[in-house]
């Protein structure tokens, strides 16, 4: 490129190489031979030299020239009119002459020319090279202080108008950028990748790859161009940002070729979500980048990404929504996953992340939400037990806004599924285990899958007192009552008596509940009573739910009051914690009388202790007869029917005995005697030993019979001989019968053998049992209650509710003395919730049967108090 018109300046670094002596006119009269004609001649002390003290290594003459003038540096001034010999200061007259060496006989400016157009020249070439992939002739510091010179001559000689011609470089160095990719690049491009877009898109990275290494090239070039005049530039990028420009606008803006790179990382991220093995990790990672630092890659890619995805999203929902749910949430899973790893792995923007995510759970998840929450196929997988699978439901709708609605289908599974534990009166005996594993399910399925999230906690709570206390689902027992509360107390009853080892396997801790009750501050469940009093709580979780709980109290009572008569609890510790457990649930009136139970216990065995040392002080400890006696107040204690029963004569005389020592020290008190839960060790011999048979004061009295008859001679007895003899009615002797012939510990015989007693059966004492433990329990029937003691419980509750009701009436109504039959209901029912849901039908019966009494008075739809 020819050089501008402008005259350079001098270089920086030295001068021409070449210069001519030349005589010339010295530029002050201290050199001059001519004199003014008003001026004397001077003598040589008038002459003054300037005064000049030269640095080391530069001569006095050098000095001076830059004192008097500019002239070049090497230029050496010499006075060839001084004598030989004279002194400097003592000038001879005449004229005198100066020659200077080495001084330029050309042109200063036309020099310069053309040194700078040399340094155009030079920039040019490299700049060829630089494209050419080439290592530029000159040698970089070479280029750069061209560049440097360059520069500070465009300043100089404009800094009079005040502009920067530093804009005719930079134009330059544009230019020929802006060339070499219009013509290198683009047409190459054009001409060697077809209208494959991933080929294209290879094409465009590749370039840019080497586009980058070039301008990193010409930046180490153009260096002080870049640092001055461009860095402090308001309307001129520095020469990175000028590439990055150049190479956008002239493939991504100027040329169609942007646009079908864009479609070729479409495709390479559509490769991956396929599984398309010709996908490249590299390729795409290194293209992301690339539209990062080309400042495209949220105006130009993202718009044409996220509506490519959204429509593989519907494409991959519509194929998956035919499969099962659990087979769909996996898919779903499994997509969002591979979708978030990508977005991070290729350095995709946060944004289009956030943007992408939300785009897939509107399709998928939002836009299939009646799969989703579908109940039949929420239930299915709540039935597997698919932790797994309800977890990923759950993270799936966590950031959307249907989460909430996955409640409804939680909750209807669960109301579901107890009503059919609760409603199978064929497995009525399994039923609270079956809902402690239900609920241990449950509660598995919040912790895990749920994340302890309230609303599932209080769904469950909900769902579970529904179908606990649900009327319609009871009515199958036919009880009028809750059948739940009488299964629980009968499954606390089981682990009194019984202990740990008749705690089911599947209802055991396991290793997560051990550190979930250490964390949460609980006992530990390492060891045995531990355990068992975590089962007794979680016994109680469900007693929680149950709204009647006096059919609870009523059953607990008898079975505790089996408990403490046999001397059949596991644990006295465990039996006194449940006691407290209970006073803290439901208030000291509910456990009242439970606690009276135990206090009785205590003043019989004081009671005992008394009459054994009166025994021993009348010389009747060597009864035949160890007799125990419980005295219990009627009060606390269970009613239990009058039984007659035909007891052996040394028994009988043994309890006469007793009466007479209690009456003694308690007057005006009566005894009623309750040998139905009599139990006493008989001793037995077999022919292969002798036995101790734990039984109750019914097999006692019959097992009695045959040692009376052995005297006689006599081996068999009938039915009717027996109940003749024992004085037990028809019902209690078939169950004793059935217990000594034909349960487990058969120490009669009888003859028809068969599984059940009839009156024509003859029986006999078994001298061929044989058993491998000493004692030997057979009174396990006594523990067991009859369906027709089942029955009257129910019905004595029922009774009880009636009358609770209509005092809960009567004192609202005396309070209140006139209210709305609404308002009465409503303050009835709130009344004796503690006790056990009322429905309203029973509380209307006994507002009418209060009116039939005179209590009550009912005026259109209100009802008056009666004094």
């Amino acid at each position: 490129m020819p050089p501008p018109s402008t005259t350079p300046a001098l270089p920086r670094n030295g001068s021409a190489s070449t210069a001519h002596s030349k005589h010339i006119k010295p530029s002050t009269d201290l050199f001059s031979s001519k004199r003014r004609p008003s001026e004397s001649q001077p003598t040589g002390h008038d002459l003054k030299r300037p005064k000049t003290t030269p640095p080391p290594g530069q001569s006095a003459t050098h000095k001076m020239s830059k004192v008097q003038g500019k002239r070049p540096v090497n230029a050496d001034l010499i006075d060839l009119t001084k004598p030989r010999g004279a002194s400097a200061f003592q000038p001879s007259q005449g004229a005198k002459k100066l020659v200077i060496k080495n001084l330029r006989t050309v042109s200063r400016t036309h020099e310069l020319e053309q040194y700078y157009a040399k340094v155009w020249e030079d920039l040019d070439a490299a700049l060829q090279s630089v494209f050419a992939r080439q290592q530029p002739r000159k040698p970089l510091d070479t280029l750069y202080k061209g560049v440097e010179s360059l520069c500070q001559h465009l300043r100089k000689k404009n800094i009079d108008n005040k502009t920067h011609n530093e804009n005719k470089l930079y134009e330059f160095l544009r230019q020929r950028c802006e060339n070499y990719l219009n013509v290198e690049v683009v047409k190459s491009i054009h001409g060697g990748a077809g209208a494959n877009p991933v080929e294209v898109l290879k094409s465009v990275l590749k370039y840019w790859v080497i586009w980058c290494q070039q301008l990193a090239s010409i930046r180490s070039i153009f260096s002080y161009l870049d640092r001055t005049f461009l860095l402090n530039s308001k309307d001129h990028p520095m020469i990175n940002d000028m590439g990055i420009q150049l190479y956008r606008r002239m493939l991504f803006v100027s040329s169609k070729l942007g646009s079908t790179a864009l479609t070729g990382i479409i495709d390479l991220v559509d490769r991956d979500r396929r599984g398309n093995p010709s996908f490249e990790a590299s390729l795409l990672r290194e293209s992301i980048s690339m539209l990062h630092v080309l400042n495209i890659y949220g105006k130009s890619f993202e718009p044409r990404f996220l509506e490519s995805s959204r429509n593989y999203f519907e494409e991959f929902a519509e194929i998956q929504s035919a499969l099962s749910l659990k087979s769909y949430i996996t898919a779903c899973k499994r997509l969002l996953a591979a979708e978030d790893h990508r977005c991070i792995a290729y350095n995709f923007d946060s944004l289009t992340k956030r943007q992408l995510m939300d785009s897939a759970h509107s399709t998928l998840i939002e836009g299939y939400s009646e799969k989703l929450l579908d109940t039949g196929s929420v239930s299915k997988l709540l039935d597997e037990n698919a932790v797994d699978s309800m977890q990923a439901l759950y993270e799936l709708l966590r950031l959307s806004s249907i989460q909430k609605k996955l409640r409804t289908p939680w909750e209807e599974y669960i109301r579901t599924a107890g009503a059919v534990i609760v409603n199978d009166t064929e497995r009525g005996d399994e039923m609270v285990v079956r809902l402690l594993e239900f609920r241990r399910a449950l509660d598995i399925m919040v912790r895990d899958a749920f994340n302890q999230n309230d609303d599932f906690t209080y769904g469950l709570r909900e769902a579970f007192g529904h179908f606990i206390n649900d009327r319609k689902i009871l009515s199958s027992w036919k009880t009028g009552t809750s059948k739940v509360g009488e299964m629980i107390a009968k499954y606390i009853d089981m682990l009194l008596r019984g202990g740990l080892k008749t705690i089911p396997q599947s209802l055991l801790s396991d290793n997560k509940d051990r550190m979930v009750a250490e964390q949460s501050g609980l006992a530990s469940t390492g060891d045995e009573d531990a355990e068992l009093d975590r089962q007794l709580d979680q016994a109680l979780e469900l007693f929680r739910f149950i709204e009647g709980k006096d059919v609870f109290e009523a059953f607990y009572k008898q079975d505790l009051a089996r408990r403490l008569l046999m001397n059949r609890s596991a644990s006295a510790d465990a039996e006194r914690s449940m006691l407290t457990k209970l006073k803290s649930e439901c208030g000291s009136s509910f456990t009242h009388n439970l606690e009276q139970m135990f206090k009785d216990k205590e003043l019989a065995r004081d009671e005992m202790t008394a009459y054994k040392s009166y025994q021993e002080n009348t010389g009747n400890d060597k009864a035949p007869v160890d007799l125990n006696v419980d005295i219990l107040s009627a009060a606390a204690w269970p009613t239990y029917g009058e039984v007659s029963l035909n007891l052996p004569a040394n028994v009988a005389a043994q309890i006469e005995q007793f009466e007479k020592f209690y009456h003694s020290k308690h007057t005006g008190r009566r005894l009623t005697w309750k040998h139905n839960l009599a139990h006493c060790v008989v001793k037995a011999k077999f022919n292969k030993g002798s036995k101790e048979l734990l039984v109750s004061a019914f097999q006692a009295v019959v097992l009695d019979l045959f040692n009376q008859i052995e005297g006689k001679g006599e081996e068999f007895l009938t039915f009717d001989q027996i109940a003749k003899a024992s004085g037990l009615g028809d019902g209690d002797l078939r169950r004793t019968l059935q217990s000594l012939a034909c349960g487990k510990s058969r120490v009669l015989s009888k003859l028809p053998k068969g599984k059940d007693v009839q009156t024509t059966d003859t029986f006999k004492v078994n001298k061929a049992f044989t058993d491998t433990r000493y004692r030997v329990k057979i009174n396990q029937i006594q523990l067991k209650e009859t369906k027709e003691e089942n029955e009257a419980t129910h019905q004595k509750v029922a009774v009880d509710r009636q009358f609770e009701t209509q005092a809960a009436i009567v004192r609202i109504m005396k309070s209140r003395k006139t209210m709305t039959h609404a308002n009465l209901v409503a303050e009835v029912i709130n009344q004796t919730k503690s006790r056990g849901a009322v429905d309203t039908t029973e509380i209307k019966k006994n507002i009418e049967k209060l009116i039939e009494k005179d209590y009550l008075e009912r005026d259109g739809n209100s009802y008056e108090y009666l004094a």
